[in-house]
């Protein structure tokens, strides 16, 4: 009896050793988080229990603008000079910029509270207002030590009108480090969101 109770013992430590190496080969933790996660934060926000309703007529969507493959990465860019595009030592977006840009855009539209604001990709598409555009520049400007954002607007009309625009804002004598760079990506977001709530009213 000792026996087998000691052969069910040793086959259950020997499952458990196999489950647990099994485990240690699908499971990873993942190399240490890069020091610096950068995101866009805003400075315009709606006021919390605040509602809008009404039809897709009067919507407004907001839809994430489209970027450059230089931009399309989580990495944060650097110009080096005209020809030569290098990344920020130590430094990550949680998003791709793009995608936390139109969010930015769409609650810097709706804190104005002038209009009804969707982002859902099945509500976006069925709205007669429609917010896109390019985001061309988020990054580091290495000769000027400057941070820009420049965006390309277009906004689709219910008539069908399209509008374009194009907004920039840059912040100037910043140092080429993530702990420098992150509040002015910010800052310098915030201004082009701002500008362009204003220009849609």
């Amino acid at each position: 009896m000792r026996d087998f109770a000691m052969t069910v013992s040793h086959k259950a430590g020997l499952a458990a050793m196999a489950l647990a190496l099994t485990l240690s080969g699908c499971v990873s933790l993942g190399k240490e988080p890069p020091p610096t996660l950068f995101t866009l934060t805003p400075t315009a926000l709606a006021a919390a229990g605040l509602s809008a309703s009404g039809t897709a007529a009067q919507a407004l969507a907001v839809i994430e603008p489209d970027a450059p493959q230089r931009l399309d990465v989580v990495r944060v860019p650097v110009q080096v000079d005209p020809s030569t595009v290098a990344y920020l030592k130590d430094a990550v977006w949680v998003e791709k910029p793009a995608r936390l840009f139109g969010r930015l855009l769409a609650e810097t539209i709706r804190s104005k509270q002038t209009r009804l604001v969707v982002e859902s990709p099945d509500a976006a598409y069925a709205a007669a207002t429609r917010l896109t555009g390019r985001l061309n520049e988020m990054g580091y400007d290495a000769a000027s030590s400057s941070v820009i954002v420049r965006f390309d607007a277009m906004l689709k009309q219910p008539d069908g009108q399209i509008l374009t625009r194009r907004f920039e804002a840059r912040v100037d004598n910043v140092s080429p480090t993530a702990a420098s760079v992150a509040p002015a990506l910010n800052e310098a977001a915030n201004k082009v969101a701002a500008e362009v709530a204003e220009w849609i009213g």
